[in-house]
């Protein structure tokens, strides 16, 4: 698999993954204010609370897919045991909260198609969804990006 994200990344598989991690957290922020305005928290004048769902259920399904394809980079090309980090705390927290990511992100997407009872606590998975990408973001991308790796 690795020779796969080699030549898909054209030997770039850092960058690539650093520049769709960011990609992928500037959508989850833009989520939290679409759905500050899907649940009216938020008016503004030119957006509404249908579109504004509409496009954060949309966005959704493109961040998904590519969180999945970061996610299979990071274990196909770097492993679990990713020495690019400069100390093993931040290499686990970052393969710690990207397992605890993938999971409540499951878990969001099951209750919003399957599991509506549970409507209720999707503020609180979204929120956590947003708090874990920010933690793999830093512990990645962000340690890349300010040379701290």
């Amino acid at each position: 698999m690795e020779d796969f994200v080699e030549a898909f990344t054209r030997d770039n598989v850092s960058e690539v993954k650093v520049v769709l991690a960011s990609i992928v957290t500037a959508l989850a922020l833009y989520q939290v204010f679409l759905m500050a305005v899907g649940y009216g928290k938020l008016k503004l004048p030119f957006l509404k609370p249908r579109p504004a769902s509409f496009t954060h259920r949309a966005t959704g399904d493109a961040i998904v897919l590519i969180t999945l394809l970061v996610a299979f980079m990071c274990i196909s090309y770097f492993g679990w045991d990713d020495s690019s980090h400069s100390d093993d705390e931040s290499s686990s927290l970052h393969a710690i909260a990207g397992v605890l990511l993938l999971g409540v992100l499951g878990l969001k997407i099951i209750v919003i198609r399957w599991w509506h009872r549970m409507g209720r606590f999707l503020p609180v998975l979204g929120v956590a969804v947003l708090v874990l990408f920010l933690i793999t973001w830093f512990g990645s991308a962000g340690n890349y990006l300010w040379g701290t790796s």
